[in-house]
């Protein structure tokens, strides 16, 4: 096997939280058991926000509390503040992920919260995790997601050293691992590489993510640029949908099994059943009335596989 590319599944969290259908938690609970089914090893399930504000994520407790334990496999919680935090705690969830931005503008729209506040914020959750008591393990561990790293609807465009500045920030409150997200889909495959060069020097020690959105159409060759830039680890959800409600124009996700498809033909390996994944994409497209929505549940793999 080739070079293997961890691909997170986030169709769950990013995916769901934009789309005008509000699934019940248990129809979201079955959607991770058919991905996980379909090779996802690290999934975003769950997002702990408050239900006024994203419905689509009400009873996040209840999706989890859903789920049977699956060892080898890691569910993720997106939290945006310090309480998010705490509710994620409670739940069975393997990984915390903290959003932040990489712009005021974003950050006041998304959360509340400035840049240097969201770095407080950050940091506030980092010192408890370090004073928390208990066997070590106990704490879920977490990742930093930077939004807007190729341009905010708010601020505009958003520079190499604005990135890089960030970067050096959150690496330096203990972050082990960053994940550059493109929310809006306006990067380009050269503007990949270069902000991906930007924060691997802000932050050697640090894994490097990448999440991209396939707004205008160059989200698979971002994520190409990124895997030829060294990073071993991209986010997409199945069946390409999804978005931010709070950045206009913030639609539709790389789609996991294009993105698997893409890889895996260039002799990478990413451990997921394509036909199976295919078949995820199409199911929970049914469930909000988008069928069909990527290239892969469209056409099919290739070659064709007999029987």
């Amino acid at each position: 096997m080739g070079r293997f590319i961890q691909i997170v599944e986030v169709g769950p969290r990013d995916g769901l939280q934009n789309e005008k259908a509000v699934l019940s938690p248990a129809v979201r609970a079955d959607f991770v058991r058919r991905l996980e089914a379909a090779g996802a090893k690290r999934i975003e399930a769950v997002s702990f926000v408050h239900p006024k504000y994203v419905p689509q994520m009400a009873g996040a407790e209840e999706v989890m509390a859903a789920l049977p334990p699956a060892p080898g496999h890691s569910r993720i919680g997106l939290v945006l503040n310090g309480k998010g935090y705490d509710r994620a705690l409670g739940t069975a969830v393997d990984e915390v992920n903290v959003a932040m931005s990489a712009t005021d503008g974003f950050g006041l729209k998304n959360q509340g919260l400035n840049v240097d506040q969201q770095v407080q914020m950050l940091a506030d959750i980092m010192a408890g995790r370090a004073n928390a008591s208990g066997a070590p393990g106990a704490t879920p561990k977490l990742s930093a997601t930077l939004s807007c790293v190729w341009g905010c609807p708010f601020d505009g465009e958003v520079s190499v050293e604005q990135v890089g500045d960030l970067v050096t920030r959150i690496a330096a409150l203990g972050v082990e691992e960053i994940a550059l997200a493109d929310t809006i889909g306006v990067g380009d495959p050269w503007s990949v590489t270069r902000k991906v060069e930007a924060a691997r020097k802000a932050a050697p020690d640090a894994t490097l993510r990448l999440h991209f959105h396939d707004t205008r159409n160059t989200g698979l060759a971002n994520a190409y640029a990124g895997v030829e830039a060294g990073v071993d680890i991209l986010d997409a959800s199945a069946g390409g949908i999804g978005g931010c409600p709070f950045a206009p124009g913030a639609t539709g996700n790389i789609a996991t099994e294009d993105l698997v498809y893409m890889l895996e033909r260039a002799g990478f390996s990413t451990g997921y059943d394509l036909d199976k994944l295919i078949d995820s994409a199409r199911w929970i497209g049914d469930q909000i009335d988008k069928p069909r929505l990527s290239a892969l549940s469209r056409a099919g793999g290739w070659p064709k596989q007999a029987g």
